[in-house]
């Protein structure tokens, strides 16, 4: 970008996009006009309504630092620390996930299912997406959220802080169902599940920045699926229900394991808006 003394909106984004289109991004106008009304602060419907307003020396050297991020294929949501999930803006830095749309199919089962039940466990929570998410929409139910890593509960605390549900979200480290101080009536996890030949193929915005021990499943990408299921008859009440999310090509596996380690009442299924299988369900 040549960046200069004062610019137009729109001249800066036309440029941007280039740049970002040269880095091989394919969204490329999207994602300058979303790190232009960052720099600015304002929004993109203000960006559109009034294109031709200047940017000062100062916010084009700050836009073209973010630039050059993107341009290294960094995510935008670590650029700008932020990242929408089921209705909900959640503060994200590299020590997590970045929450993806899938995962709010199993929010919404988990949200069907718990209206009857009190106690959920969100395993592995990482961002805190599922424990807050249900928090707030769920105002009867108490949510143990666990994760091994302390950065990604640090990040978790400020996310209930934010939306204000840290009275009923209990933070706990440790792996998988082990911090958990009772039973309870759901599991739902998101945990890593890609496998090994798989995280090679990844694009550098995941496998250059996302957090490889949120992502890394093992060999078969199976590894901290198939060790919950191995722990969750103790830590789940009598009709208890575990929701999983899993890669499109996992499920027939994951329905074998689930039925190998506990008593299977039901075990369901569910796929996304693309029609690949997503969530298991399984009841016990």
């Amino acid at each position: 970008m040549n960046i200069g003394g004062d610019m137009q909106l729109q001249v800066a984004l036309a440029q941007a996009a280039t740049v970002l289109e040269n880095a091989g991004i394919e969204e490329s106008r999207l994602d300058a006009e979303l790190l232009l009304v960052h720099t600015l602060g304002i929004t993109r419907a203000r960006l559109r309504v009034h294109p031709r307003s200047q940017l000062s020396p100062t916010e084009l050297a700050g836009y073209r630092q973010l630039i050059e991020r993107r341009a290294r294929r960094e995510p935008v949501a670590y650029i700008v620390g932020h990242k929408e999930f089921y209705g909900l803006d959640f503060f994200v830095d590299g020590r997590v996930l970045i929450p993806r749309p899938e995962t709010e199919l199993l929010v919404e089962k988990a949200i069907e299912i718990s209206q009857r039940r009190a106690v959920v466990a969100d395993v592995g929570t990482g961002s805190g997406a599922i424990a807050v998410s249900l928090a707030v929409h769920l105002p009867q139910v108490l949510v143990y959220a666990t994760d091994a890593s302390p950065g990604a509960l640090e990040v978790a605390a400020r996310n209930c802080r934010r939306h204000g549900v840290e009275d009923r979200v209990h933070l706990l480290q440790g792996h998988l169902l082990e911090p958990l101080p009772e039973p309870v009536d759901l599991i739902a996890a998101n945990l890593p599940y890609v496998s090994r030949a798989e995280l090679a193929q990844l694009p550098p915005e995941i496998n250059c920045y996302e957090p490889r021990e949120a992502l890394d499943g093992g060999p078969d990408g199976l590894d901290h699926i198939r060790r919950l299921l191995a722990q969750a008859g103790e830590h789940l009440k009598p009709g208890g229900v575990v929701l999983l999310e899993i890669g499109a090509t996992q499920g027939q596996a994951v329905i074998a394991l689930a039925q190998r380690h506990l008593s299977v009442a039901r075990v369901e299924i569910v796929v996304d808006y693309a029609g690949l299988d997503r969530v298991v369900v399984v009841e016990m």
